[in-house]
């Protein structure tokens, strides 16, 4: 990692709902304590992303208090949508039910995260300019990102700006060591590891005065196959050149 690749952010939001994305589909549902990696690399590449590189999350800082808060939503029922479609002359459900969520409260965190070159990309050799990149990423983060920005779920919009990581007083500094179970890490795309197949990875997190070390997903030994999955493939006449982009935003 070099200070080239590496950027330091800050992102808040009045909810987060962190979960496993494997059980998230109908039910009730109750948010981690802490945010997951994968969320994290969303957040990421909502600020600025392109398949020539991978967003690897290094730590993040829990700057406030671990709060939650219960509220009735309104999802979508899966269930009743399925069975219409199984067979139409079945009577369609309601489109919505209600449901319990247990959201995190107020959350602000402090990340550190870089980027580095997919190996899995040899088609985009050419777009592997590392400050141009980095430039651009700077300067989405600065405007808030490319994209919006979600804590988990599309129900709870945040907020990026650019910050000096471990600056400031955070909530949990010196409060010493805190273990959790184990818990869900990220997917292991096609695009990202070769194989033709979507992996979900858990940890056991432990946070420190605050802090929370991610492994690297490659690290990660509890593993579970979801489903058969193959990477979409881009090409120069499917991809915009960084160089152009950051001529563009005159970076």
């Amino acid at each position: 990692m070099s200070n080239r690749n590496s950027i330091d952010f800050q992102v808040s939001a009045r909810h987060a709902l962190f979960t496993d994305p494997l059980t998230r589909v109908g039910g009730e549902k109750c948010s981690y304590h802490l945010p997951t990696y994968e969320a994290l690399k969303g957040i990421a590449k909502s600020i600025y992303w392109k398949p020539t590189f991978i967003w690897v999350i290094d730590e993040v800082r829990v700057m406030k208090p671990i709060r939650t808060q219960t509220k009735g939503t309104k999802p979508l029922n899966y269930g009743g949508v399925f069975s219409s479609m199984r067979d139409p002359s079945k009577k369609e459900e309601p489109p919505n039910t209600l449901a319990i969520y247990t959201f995190l409260a107020d959350v602000e965190y402090q990340v550190r995260a870089h980027f580095e070159w997919n190996p899995h990309r040899p088609e985009l050799g050419d777009d592997r300019i590392e400050g141009k990149h980095y430039a651009i990423a700077r300067r989405m983060l600065e405007l808030g990102g490319r994209q919006d920005v979600f804590l988990g779920t599309r129900d709870c919009q945040g907020y990026v700006e650019p910050c000096v990581f471990g600056s400031g007083a955070g909530h949990y500094d010196g409060a010493g060591e805190l273990a959790y179970g184990l818990g869900f890490h990220g997917f292991d795309y096609p695009d990202e590891t070769g194989e033709n197949a979507l992996y979900a990875r858990f940890w056991k997190p432990l946070m420190a005065n605050g802090y929370i070390r991610y492994p690297r997903p490659e690290d990660c030994t509890v593993r579970k196959f979801v489903r058969p999955m193959t990477a979409k493939k881009f090409g120069k006449d499917k991809l915009r050149c960084v160089e152009h982009e950051a001529a563009d935003l005159g970076v």
